[in-house]
């Protein structure tokens, strides 16, 4: 609908919970500072590691490095408590978290219904996240600015982050197509620039569990051209990378910390460029 930046400089992100004990995950987070990622990022799903916002704050901490949810699922988070929650992260990280939402993995019918909450109609999710960026930009005042990356799939949570996200994640099959994903973001109306990311699950033959459904095949993601594959190889995926951007306007890049040190040479000779 409109024209996507391409000239925006890169950025890399990487999810990294808690799957080891803490001086060993300590340790990872300062290798992925030192490889130039910008960003640390964390899972909503209870039965993988902490609470997201706990361990956001103390990787913080140790790297200085920027962090955020990948992603908050609104229908188990109450607006203004995950609204107060966000909007506490940047102030005790100076500004440097970015509140990652959207309207919740698949299966998260299951989720709700494990933890005893309400199910929410398909049709009322994206209203939710909306109430949790209206609350946080109450929170946050004139003087401060939460960046809000919205992770969405269809029409509705596509008009909420049109409005009101800084950046846009597009929920997709891991085995899309490269042409289908290029016509996706085609038709998102970006007419206010936000920043464009990618989800990417698979490097190489590396697949990070925590981004990919269950039995993901390295093979056939990257014979269906997916744009969830970037190549182990550095100066492939550097190309890669370059012509995502070029022909799409991906500039933010995000991976799991399985593939994260393949990918360091490209990180550090692409990171700002």
């Amino acid at each position: 609908m409109t024209d996507h930046p391409t000239n925006r400089p890169l950025r890399f992100g990487v999810v990294a919970p808690i799957t080891t004990d803490l001086p060993t995950w300590r340790d990872q987070l300062r290798r992925l500072a030192d490889s130039g990622y910008s960003t640390i990022l964390m899972p909503d799903v209870p039965q993988w590691q902490p609470a997201p916002g706990p361990a956001l704050a103390v990787a913080a901490t140790v790297t200085g490095l920027r962090v955020g949810t990948w992603v908050y699922a609104s229908p188990v988070r109450p607006a203004w408590i995950t609204a107060w929650e966000a909007h506490s992260l940047s102030v005790l990280t100076e500004g440097r978290f970015e509140l990652g939402i959207g309207t919740g993995r698949p299966g998260i019918a299951d989720q709700l219904r494990e933890l005893g909450l309400p199910p929410t109609p398909v049709g009322e999710r994206a209203s939710q996240v909306r109430d949790v960026v209206a609350a946080l930009r109450d929170l946050d005042g004139p003087d401060r600015h939460t960046p809000v990356v919205m992770a969405v799939g269809g029409p509705k949570a596509e008009a909420v982050a049109a409005e009101l996200a800084d950046t846009v994640t597009f929920v997709m099959p891991q085995t899309e197509t490269r042409a289908t994903t290029a016509q996706r973001v085609e038709r998102f109306d970006n007419r206010r620039g936000a920043e464009l990311a990618l989800h990417v699950p698979v490097v190489g033959d590396s697949v990070a569990a925590f981004m990919a459904g269950p039995g993901t095949d390295p093979a056939e993601v990257r014979a269906a051209d997916s744009l969830a594959f970037l190549p182990a190889d550095p100066a492939a995926a550097a190309e890669e990378i370059q012509r995502r951007r070029e022909e799409i306007g991906f500039s933010y890049f995000v991976v799991g910390a399985a593939g994260a040190g393949a990918l360091a040479p490209v990180v550090a000779e692409l990171a700002g460029r």
